[in-house]
Order: structure tokens, then sequence, then C-alpha cells
């Protein structure tokens, strides 16, 4: 199968399958991903090829914004391997402006807390008296179990 064939194929899926939001969640990535590697594509190929024809039809593709806030958190904590709430600020305001509307702030804070704890780099600069970090999370419901 050509490149282009792929293209047609998964403009085909991602139409019906987020046609209603153009967001591809990590689900129907993977859905989408097994149906090429049926076809007998290889997993690098048909990424580049999903990312390329959600980039041309408007699409956004969860997992792109994943890697770029686990990206932006490990330049964050990488001077000292801590984040502090004024990048983390930064991160949300990038990854919101990346999501078009597409999840609110609710969730996308929670993605980002994800994305700190599975990456290790959940080490935070506090304050004297509080712990923003342990603050927000509390009030997103996550908690340390």
């Amino acid at each position: 199968m050509s490149v282009e064939d792929i293209k047609k194929r998964f403009q085909n899926e991602i139409k019906l399958r987020a046609y209603d939001d153009k967001y591809v969640d990590k689900n129907e990535e993977r859905e989408i991903l097994q149906i090429a590697i049926q076809l007998g594509v290889n997993i690098d190929s048909a990424r580049s090829a999903l990312a390329s024809v959600c980039e041309d039809n408007g699409y956004i593709l969860e997992s792109a914004i994943l890697k770029n806030v686990r990206d932006q958190v490990e330049a964050a904590a990488g001077d000292d391997g801590k984040v502090d709430q004024k990048e983390f600020d930064i991160i949300f305001q990038n990854a919101k402006r990346a999501m078009q509307g597409k999840k609110n702030d609710r969730q996308i804070k929670i993605m980002i807390v994800q994305v700190m704890e599975e990456s290790g780099n959940n080490k935070v600069k506090t304050g004297w008296f509080s712990d923003w970090y342990a603050a927000m999370k509390k009030d997103l419901g996550i908690t340390n179990a």
C-alpha cells in the first residue's frame, strides 16, 4: 500500500471517529493504527501518515499534544529537577492553546499532572507555607494512591 493510499484510508477512518469534534484521542488513534498494521504498514510510517492527515485536515491528535506537554515538563524540570507554578502555568497555557477548546481547563490540568507523574517529573518548587501542586491535585480529585 502506498503512503497516499494509507493517508486516504486514514482520512476515512478519522472522519468515522472524530468528525464531530475534530479530536483524535488515544483510543481512536490506537484503532486507526491497528488498521494500518493489519494492512502491513509499519508503525512509524502509520504514525507519520496519521499525524500528516490530522494536520492537513485540522484534526487535533491527542498523542502529539501529550508529547509536547512531556517535552515541556522535562524542559521545565531540567535545570533543577523541579517544576515551579509559573512553569506549570506556561505549560498549561500552551496545552490549552493546542487543544483549541476540545478539553476544558480541568481536563487539561489533569492531563499535565498525569504526564508529570508518569514521567517522574513530579517534584515541584513549593513555598514556605504552601504546596501549590498538592493543593491543585486535591482540587482536581487526584490522589496519591
